[in-house]
């Protein structure tokens, strides 16, 4: 029940009253002690910023591997800082590679607790609410490819809500999600149980020491000037927390780190009649709040949908921070309204006490981890996005492997530090962007529907502004704006179109981009793809060639003018860029790489220069506004517009220079991003808005329509066309992909040679698949995104990476890897996989799309369809359309 205003605004003036700020609480107890020293030694193997419970386990696992020579630089005191406050929840309700960093770190917290460590663990078990269908959809997405991979999760409905948890109101519930494995712990426990710990395996803490410059030598690690002297070093790691982006700017060149902190709330009651230790944990998404059994009464918290970025008016964080979080009831008094409908009990709390502690976010709500691209050696572990508790076990495991080995030993790409752009460390950029990333812990994630909406516009290719008159609708990616469909019905006047509600079903717009897909099957469609990266690589001799070629699985002494697909790979075989390499002259290319790789790739050719600098990079990403045209027309278009007749003088995977226009030095590449024909142009970005005006009044005639890249998205899927970072990681092959035709095993050592010739010997143990979805009727069901998990004569064998429409076969289709099942745990991971196994006769492929299972057929090679046009002309569903009206001159 709501209050009214009057009741409001009295209640508010008790609670700021009953509240009383964390510097005059310490809610928690531990019996651990720290041996820290006021003497910085004057070297060592690892400095690590910060002491709060992700610094004190990486030093723990350090420690546990041998490395003892740590120092611990600290502020203020050891778990001092923001860490040890929050919820203490322990959530497994994740996905796959998140939760396994979660796992481990329940494990590690229960063998502390086996040393006698009393750090408050309990495995309660959770509930995660749902309020609506749509998220009743979400989470049963999310049991489906949960369950077959190692979690215990089960939807339950009201009368077992209620039973698991007698103070819920379920009367709104649609249902709810029991995970229990789920737990609390005492964050401030574990935080100084893993600094004692590590301490007695003899790393040095230092305190109330400040951290004045960190000293670089060629781009690598050399030491830290701090208010007590200096100390050599051969490793950092930025562990600071909210002040992790400060301390990455105390180096030259400066280090990006972009995380903001967010003021976070949560109240803790006196202890209430009847509250169990072991009552489960609540997430109730769609009001924001998460709540617990605390001392035998509630901590309730929140994830706003708009949240109070921290520190606005200060051009640092202060290191006393806790007398400028204010309480703000007024704020947080939504979600505790919520929070008492969900949980009646709570009207009876005498004096609930109110929290501010900050905790912070990072752009995308993902941790930012590894080692960073601008400096050797130097490493970060931050981001913890509201509870550092949860992940820090397993991140100081990971990390200390990853110092250890050089390298991670687990996928973590969607955690990589390397994922960002100076953009993403503008201090005004993340305070917009904090406000929304907050609530999107607990938002609906409605897949290729859930842009961001604060902190956009900022990096837009030169046809942003034309092309949002058109009825572009935009998404991002690295920061880039990007057409994901167009909306016809747009007239160039009055607010843009935007993204309508999102659906895990058919979506709102999928008319519009089955215009597109018909303009590039049977006309001419016209796709800005201006975000992808380009590196220029170049050397005086023909130096450049040979390095290349240690690095690319295909063969790159290609005829210049010709273009060649290649991969680069680890020494595991795995990938780490997957790219198009332009030969412009005898020792000059142009690599074409996806848009996600900008920061990453470029380290990664870096990292394996030769040391004589007789190869010199350059990213030449903003140079070249890139469009793609696609479609049977696209040849006699660029024909009439370069005045060269395209089909003599251009061949497949060749580019050629040629005129549009007035503008010179366009690259006409022969091949585009979706298996279609056509060609890709990349213009000098001061031409694109004349080529662009060209390419559309010429392109009147031949029925030329914008594309959006969800609509390139879903004819690559049905290509079978695997794509970076969905199904192409540092974990796949190429030959695990059906990627064979890049690889060139009869050339020199390139890295990952040895790796593949093992496989091509030894055969593959998991192989990418696409599967046709039979029965699943587009129009009434929910369609499958991607994460799905599919079973082979009912037992799971993969999960799938990338999902879209196939147009032309008019059904869903999806790309996942597929693996034989368990059936010994100890060499499933040895268990060559055939295509003979694959297309058995016997075998039954199903895939599960939130609870419910379909058949699917599975392909080895992209299927030969035809687009059928007697459909298109009986239904009359497809009529060629133009948004443009200019005539032609």
């Amino acid at each position: 029940m709501f209050l009214t205003r009057w009741q409001k605004r009295l209640y508010l003036k008790k609670l700021n009253r009953w509240s009383i700020s964390l510097s005059n609480c310490d809610c928690t107890r531990t019996h651990s002690t720290i041996s820290h020293e006021p003497v910085l030694p004057t070297q060592a193997q690892v400095v690590i910023c910060g002491t709060g419970v992700v610094a004190n386990s990486l030093a723990y696992h350090l420690v546990e591997n041998g490395w003892s020579d740590i120092v611990l630089i600290d502020q203020g005191k050891p778990c001092g800082g923001t860490s040890h406050f929050g919820s203490g929840t322990l959530g497994l309700f994740k996905p796959i590679a998140e939760r396994n960093i979660i796992k481990y770190s329940i494990k590690l917290y229960r063998q502390l607790e086996a040393k006698g460590y009393d750090i408050g663990l309990k495995q309660c078990g959770s509930l995660n609410l749902a309020q609506t269908k749509d998220r009743m959809i979400a989470l049963k997405r999310r049991i489906a490819y949960s369950s077959p991979t190692g979690l215990h999760c089960e939807m339950l409905g009201k009368n077992e809500l209620k039973r698991l948890h007698p103070f819920l109101n379920t009367d709104d519930l649609e249902g709810g999600v029991w995970v229990p494995e789920d737990g609390v712990a005492n964050p401030q426990a574990i935080c100084k149980s893993l600094a004692k710990l590590a301490s007695e395996g003899g790393a040095h803490y230092v305190t109330n020491c400040h951290i004045e410059k960190v000293v670089t030598e060629e781009d690598r690690i050399k030491g830290v000037h701090t208010s007590r002297g200096f100390i050599y070093c051969e490793y950092f790691v930025n562990c600071a927390g909210m002040w992790a982006r400060e301390v990455g700017n105390l180096c030259s060149p400066k280090v990006r780190v972009p995380v903001y902190p967010a003021e976070h709330f949560y109240v803790t009651t006196s202890p209430l009649p009847g509250i169990g230790v072991d009552l489960p944990c609540i997430r109730d998404f769609d009001s924001h709040i998460y709540a617990r059994e605390y001392n035998s009464g509630f901590l309730v918290g929140g994830f706003e949908k708009t949240a109070k970025p921290a520190f606005l008016n200060m051009k640092l964080i202060p290191p006393d921070w806790k007398k400028d979080m204010p309480l703000d009831w007024k704020h947080f008094m939504p979600y505790w309204e919520k929070a008492m409908s969900r949980i009646p009990i709570l009207k009876d709390a005498v004096y609930p006490t109110l929290a501010n502690s900050p905790d912070t976010f990072t752009p995308n709500g993902k941790w930012i981890l590894g080692e960073t691209p601008e400096i050797d050696n130097y490493f970060v572990a931050v981001g913890m996005n509201g509870n550092p508790l949860q992940g820090a076990g397993g991140i100081g495991k990971a990390m200390a492997e990853w110092i250890i080995e050089g390298k991670p030993t687990q996928e973590h790409l969607a955690f990589d530090v390397q994922r960002f752009l100076d953009l993403h460390n503008n201090r005004m950029y993340l305070q917009e962007r904090t406000k929304e990333v907050v609530g999107r812990h607990y938002s609906i994630p409605y897949p290729h529907q859930n842009e961001y909406k604060n902190a956009r516009k900022l990096r837009c290719s030169p046809l942003f502004s034309v092309l949002e008159k058109r009825g572009a609708v935009f998404g991002t990616r690295m920061g880039y704006e990007r057409p994901l469909y167009f909306d016809t019905t747009y007239n160039g006047k009055g607010s843009p179109p935007e993204m309508p509600p999102g659906t895990f079903y058919k979506p709102k717009f999928f008319d519009f981009m089955l215009e597109e897909y018909y303009a590039c099957r049977e006309t001419v469609g016209i796709i800005d793809m201006s975000s992808f990266s380009k590196m220029k690589i170049q050397s005086q001799c023909n130096g450049v060639v040979e390095w290349l070629q240690s690095l690319c699985t295909n063969d790159v002494n290609i005829p210049v003018g010709g273009i060649v697909h290649t991969g680069m790979l680890n020494e595991r075989g795995g990938y780490e860029n997957d790219c198009l390499l332009v030969r412009e002259r005898e020792n000059c290319y142009l690599m074409v790489s996806p848009t996600s790789q900008q920061t990453r790739v470029l380290d990664w050719l870096k990292d394996h220069l030769p040391k004589d600098e007789s190869i010199q990079l350059a990213d030449i990403t903003s140079m070249y506004t890139v469009v793609n045209i696609i479609g049977p027309k696209a040849g006699a278009l660029i024909s009439e517009l370069s005045q060269t007749d395209i089909d003599i003088n251009v061949q497949p995977f060749t580019y050629k220079t040629v005129n549009i226009g007035y503008a010179s030095d366009v690259m006409m590449m022969a091949f585009t991003h979706t298996g279609e024909p056509g060609f890709c142009l990349y213009i000098p970005s001061e031409y694109a808005l004349h080529v662009y005006d060209r390419l559309i009044t010429v392109g009147f005639d031949y029925g030329i329509r914008d594309v959006g890249s969800l609509t390139q998205r879903f004819m690559r899927i049905e290509k079978f066309i695997p794509f970076w970072a969905e199904d192409l990681t540092r974990d796949t092959t190429p030959f695990e992909a059906g990627c064979n035709h890049v690889v060139k095993l009869d050339k020199e050592y390139f890295i990952g040679k040895f790796a593949l010739q093992r496989q091509k010997d030894q055969g593959i143990t998991k192989k990418l698949v696409m599967f046709i979805l039979d029965d699943l009727d587009s129009d009434k069901d929910i369609w499958c995104w991607g994460l799905e998990p599919i079973y082979r004569n009912g037992k799971f064998v993969g999960t799938v990476t990338s999902a879209g429409y196939g147009f032309t076969m008019e059904k869903l289709v999806c790309l996942a890897y597929i693996r034989r099942p368990f059936t010994d745990n100890r060499n499933r991971n040895h268990m060559v996989i055939t295509n003979d196994y694959i297309l058995s006769p016997t075998a039954k492929y199903e895939i599960d799309i939130a609870g419910t299972k379909f058949s699917v057929t599975p392909k080895i090679y992209t299927p030969c369809v035809n687009i059928n046009m007697q459909k298109v002309l009986d239904d009359s569903q497809y009529v060629p359309k133009v948004i443009s009206q200019i005539p032609r001159n």
